[in-house]
């Protein structure tokens, strides 16, 4: 799952008023492996259509492209994944949906939530908030490192650390067991995401 070691996470309201497919345009260009979509305030078609876009740069740099939640968007876009969240479909009804033609990640925020979606067959979890940060302060306080390090002790499966990651918090994630990272803010609000990418990157092959 080396793709995973870096994830773009969008939020198109975070780009300064850029592109949001400009913007994943540049980060790709600087070498991240991974895009997740997720705009939760648009409706199907909205999505497909933004997702479609996505596609074709994601393809054509070898990257994966991720939809949050949507089951059927991700099939109807050719996706690589679909990432659950508490809302979505339970892990067996996508199963059923997609078969084999999606992989399946999981955002969990606990130890039990982390097993569970192992048990039910997730290819990977993304866990969090490790550190503090606007986007996630809905979903809780800050999980920490040393939650971070019992989950990644606890399951198989790669996890992704989310939450305030910044190139200077990823050795410390990596350390606590995380497989990758998952990003929002730091990259796609940064003056420059391609630059910001670069960082990451840079960071990632410094603590693996």
């Amino acid at each position: 799952m080396d793709e995973l070691r870096l994830c773009l996470v969008t939020d198109r309201t975070q780009t300064r008023g850029r592109d949001l497919t400009a913007v994943v345009g540049d980060c790709l260009a600087a070498g991240l492996p991974a895009v997740q979509v997720r705009e939760k305030d648009l409706g199907a078609a909205d999505l497909a259509f933004v997702c479609r876009r996505l596609r074709a740069l994601t393809l054509d740099r070898g990257a994966l492209l991720i939809v949050n939640d949507r089951v059927d968007v991700a099939l109807a876009v050719g996706a690589d994944a679909v990432q659950r969240t508490g809302t979505s479909l339970p892990i067996e009804d996508i199963r059923a949906i997609a078969d084999k033609r999606l992989r399946i990640g999981v955002s969990v925020h606990s130890l039990e939530e982390a097993v569970e979606a192992e048990l039910k067959g997730a290819d990977w979890v993304i866990f969090g908030p490790v550190y503090d940060t606007p986007s996630k302060r809905p979903y809780g306080p800050p999980q920490g490192l040393e939650r971070l390090e019992r989950v990644a002790r606890q399951v198989r499966l790669p996890v992704i650390a989310i939450g305030g990651i910044t190139p200077d918090r990823v050795r410390e994630a990596l350390g606590a067991g995380a497989r990758g990272v998952a990003v929002i803010s730091s990259i796609i609000g940064a003056e420059s995401p391609g630059d910001a990418t670069r960082r990451f990157l840079d960071a990632l092959d410094r603590g693996a």
